[in-house]
């Protein structure tokens, strides 16, 4: 079966809370919307339970980008789909707002559609940049899918399809950055835990780490520590860098960070990821949280100058 032929076969369910992760609409005012303007249809379980389907969560994606664009609510509910299709087309082609980005993206993880994923990516890259298109646009995208993936409201398919498609930009923008001269900075080893899958956020530092002018070691994912012992030993890191993504215990993450600590006393570990904002753990000597583009360059920076 063709990829772009699974939306049928993989329909989700999703609750009013689901809507309102997604679209950042409250769910008061989805109710509201439902009953003053007839805007999405719930649908009702055997035992009476209202949920949602892939069809009304793409129309509510739509007409939130509309209305965050200043178009009335009263005046969508009169627009028929392919007119608020058109409208939101046009938006996403403009490309000057974030939110509209992320929704647009949104809508084409549902779809399973390549091409509208790549050509709303593209017309953000072209306005914005790409490493800002990255930081405000594909991250914050990122983060809502990878929660809702977590809960199980949304099929690991979509999540995979679109997770990879940001990958092969990024390794495109790896090569390229490779292609130039041998970097001669502080050495920087960039690698995920065990249990840990996700690194779309860890190939974005590499990247920019690689233009900072760092001497990057990128060892992927789910690496264990013995291996990573080893690598330093071969390799020795002026610092680390590793992210979390994966839900995960507190107690679980602070036990992690305390044997990098043990196993590495001198050597500083750079973090990021969504579990560290959730979570907000306890952090050993020398661990810092760098979850902004910027505090991960001035980091650098201050690496290549100590150095």
């Amino acid at each position: 079966m063709n990829l772009l032929q699974l939306p049928l076969f993989i329909m989700g369910k999703y609750s009013i809370k689901d809507l309102e992760k997604i679209s950042g609409i409250k769910a008061h005012t989805i109710r509201m919307w439902e009953r003053r303007y007839g805007l999405i249809e719930p649908q009702r379980t055997e035992t009476n339970i209202r949920f949602y389907s892939d069809c009304d969560l793409k129309r509510l994606l739509n007409v939130s980008i509309l209305n965050h664009n200043g178009i009335k609510i009263s005046h969508i509910a009169g627009l028929t789909d392919a007119e608020i299709k058109n409208r939101v087309l046009d938006l996403s082609i403009d490309g000057r707002s974030s939110s509209v980005q992320i929704e647009s993206l949104m809508v084409a993880m549902l779809e399973l559609d390549e091409t509208k994923f790549l050509n709303g990516l593209s017309s953000s890259i072209i306005k914005l940049g790409f490493e800002v298109s990255v930081e405000t646009v594909l991250f914050p995208f990122l983060e809502r899918i990878g929660v809702l993936w977590q809960a199980g409201t949304i099929n690991p398919a979509q999540e995979h399809f679109i997770s990879n498609l940001i990958r092969q930009k990024l390794f495109v923008a790896i090569d390229n950055e490779m292609q130039s001269p041998v970097q001669n900075g502080p050495r920087i080893i960039m690698f995920l835990s065990e249990h840990e899958h996700h690194e779309i956020g860890l190939l974005f530092y590499n990247l920019l780490a690689r233009k900072e002018g760092m001497n990057v070691v990128y060892l992927g994912a789910g690496v264990p520590l013995e291996d990573l012992s080893l690598v330093h030993r071969l390799r020795p890191a002026d610092v680390f860098m590793t992210s979390f993504i994966t839900a995960m215990d507190k107690q679980e993450m602070e036990d992690l960070l305390r044997e990098y600590h043990k196993r590495f006393p001198d050597i500083p570990f750079y973090l990021s990821g969504l579990q560290m904002e959730l979570l907000q753990p306890e952090l050993p000597e020398g661990f810092t949280v760098v979850n902004k583009v910027r505090v991960f360059k001035e980091r650098l920076r201050l690496l290549r100058y100590e150095a």
